[in-house]
């Protein structure tokens, strides 16, 4: 898994801020600390049976999150992200809210293209301070983007 989010990763390292970035994106303790803290990841697998993607969500209060979306930069654009994000919609029934990098447009686009709306700025530093731990650079930094469910709950 964290090879996976670190190759794909790699598509960040010139569109977020400088001081956001580090390599590698994410150690292996860094991952563990967000199985530890309640990230439940998913895999989707290659007919030879090679993880080429990851998906995590992690239920926080009364909603959850879509943590870690990640595929395999050599993966990319065979419909994998939209397989596992739709399984991780088929798990819950709460709101679900993701948080990205405003400068990652490709994510944004997919999420928007299954069924996520972009929140707009007073929402989205409501939502961050209240779902996710994240500093006030990371907050400037991200937007965040809510499905169906989120709208029906307001």
């Amino acid at each position: 898994m964290c090879e996976i989010i670190n190759d794909s990763a790699l598509a960040y390292k010139d569109m977020i801020p400088a001081d956001r970035w580090h390599e590698p994106y994410m150690p292996l303790a860094e991952l563990q600390s967000e199985i530890n803290r309640g990230v439940r990841f998913y895999g989707y697998r290659e007919n030879d049976d090679r993880l080429i993607g990851v998906m995590g969500i992690q239920d926080v209060k009364d909603v959850t999150l879509i943590r870690h979306a990640y595929v395999r930069t050599k993966s990319r654009g065979r419909g994998i992200g939209r397989e596992l994000l739709d399984y991780l919609n088929g798990l819950t029934d709460r709101p679900m809210l993701i948080g990205t990098w405003k400068a990652a447009i490709w994510a944004i686009r997919f999420y928007e293209k299954n069924g996520f709306v972009l929140l707009d700025d007073g929402e989205k530093n409501r939502l961050l301070k209240i779902y996710w731990t994240v500093p006030d650079r990371q907050i400037e930094e991200s937007v965040v983007l809510a499905n169906q469910r989120w709208n029906e709950s307001e």
